[in-house]
């Protein structure tokens, strides 16, 4: 019995360890950045995101997914990404009947919906599982770190699909409650938010708010599918159809023909995807994801690349120190976020802490049953923690810190989501070291 009590403490210690050392970064960069101290200004902060995503986040991903993957292993992680996309339609299903009982502004009903859907499956988890994996003694084995990092890397480029895909139009400014601004307003804000924009714009994903296009901050979809039904928009230009790239096609052009043949719905459906900015993909966290595969699939790319032997084992070596500054980069640029403090929001209380119960409560509870059922229906490597623990990850982490940049690419609720953000990464100091508690004693038996 007494040895019972000793292991049940050492597993407590073990999992709640790992938080208390990435609270400590938090903490010290939040002080660091505090507008009272300010003894790091906040350009330093930008410009250590940029170094994250830019340098540090490649390396990592490179060095840990290239050295961990094989062909045989990309047909057996198969589960992972599937787990993401399983992770954010449920949660999207719970901020829907957030929207439903808390009832918000009927404006920010789609908002609900996306920050309980969309968590953080990048930054955050890499920084967990870094973490966890810090110690000799962690309950994942000697190769702990490096599969955990390969798991979650493995995940990325289906988060960042759904980033300039789904959670991108989901964004859209609503049409009813969207207001036009002169040009001269419109120039004068991009200036004061060059000057001042929040860190929260540029802590996970540097550039994204500059990635501004014609109808990043018009309710473009709306528009184009409201013409079906016969209704007008006295405020809106009207979208011409008939030109593509800007360029009127000419009667008996080939583009001309193609959309005398399509059918409205089609045709309207096709300039959604026009305008849909997939090609931003290719982000140096993608590129290095990428990278990774090729090398980590082809043996003789491997051999050259990663071992002790292997000729450019100084060039993987040198990634590999570099890779090191992303935990305690992540958590300082976390800290000087949480330091900026909330936003005045106009969600209401009530659906606040409605999607903080929804993403940091239910949603983990969810989780668990999923991949108990994943489980028992054999779709899970046998006898792998991490990869279990990385599953159930998927479902505790808050709202994306992204959300907040594509917020402000969009125009559509910035306050609201930086006001959120900031309650639920509070709040998720308590729910993770609950569910990762829980996690630790349920890997073994799961």
């Amino acid at each position: 019995m007494a040895r019972g009590m000793a292991n049940g403490s050492d597993n407590l210690l073990s999992a709640v360890l790992p938080l208390l050392k990435l609270l400590c970064l938090t903490v010290i960069g939040l002080i660091l950045a505090h507008p009272r101290i300010q003894i790091v200004p906040r350009a330093t902060f930008k410009l250590l995101s940029k170094l994250v995503f830019a340098l540090f986040l490649p390396c990592l991903i490179f060095v840990h997914l290239g050295q961990s993957v094989t062909l045989n292993d990309v047909l057996l992680w198969w589960f992972v990404p599937v787990n993401v996309l399983i992770t954010t339609a449920t949660g999207c299903f719970l901020g829907y009947i957030v929207a439903l009982i808390c009832r918000p502004p009927p404006q920010f009903f789609r908002f609900t919906i996306i920050m309980s859907g969309f968590g953080n499956t990048g930054n955050l988890p890499i920084a967990i599982v870094g973490s966890v994996c810090h110690g000799s003694d962690n309950p994942f084995g000697p190769d702990c770190h490096r599969t955990g990092i390969a798991y979650v890397s493995f995940a990325q480029w289906v988060a960042v699909i759904l980033v300039y895909t789904f959670v991108y139009h989901m964004m859209e400014p609503p049409m009813e409650y969207y207001e036009i601004v002169s040009e001269e307003n419109e120039i004068e804000e991009e200036l004061i938010s060059n000057i001042s924009r929040p860190l929260l714009h540029e802590a996970e994903w540097p550039g994204m708010v500059d990635k501004e296009t014609a109808h990043s901050k018009t309710p473009f979809i709306a528009r184009v599918f409201t013409s079906i039904s016969g209704s007008s928009q006295n405020t809106f230009p009207d979208i011409d159809f008939s030109e593509e790239g800007g360029v009127a096609a000419g009667p008996s052009s080939p583009k001309s023909l193609r959309c005398l043949a399509e059918p409205k719905v089609v045709r309207r459906i096709r300039v959604v995807a026009e305008q849909t900015p997939i090609q931003h993909i290719l982000q140096p966290p993608t590129i290095a994801s990428l990278l990774a595969l090729i090398v980590g699939m082809v043996p003789v790319f491997k051999d050259f690349v990663f071992g002790y032997d292997a000729p450019l084992s100084f060039i993987t070596d040198s990634l590999d120190i570099l890779a090191g500054a992303v935990v305690p980069s992540v958590m300082l640029i976390l800290g000087g976020m949480l330091a900026e403090g909330p936003n005045d929001s106009a969600l209401g209380t009530r659906t606040t802490i409605g999607i903080i119960v929804a993403r940091l409560l239910v949603l983990p509870l969810i989780g668990i049953g999923v991949v108990a059922l994943a489980n028992k229906l054999h779709l899970l490597i046998e006898g792998d923690q991490m990869y279990r623990f990385v599953l159930l990850l998927q479902y505790t982490t808050p709202s994306a810190i992204l959300l907040g940049a594509i917020a402000s690419l969009r125009n559509y609720a910035v306050k609201e989501a930086s006001a959120l953000l900031f309650w639920q990464h509070i709040c998720a100091v308590v729910s993770l070291s609950v569910y990762i508690v829980i996690y630790f004693k349920l890997v073994s038996y799961v």
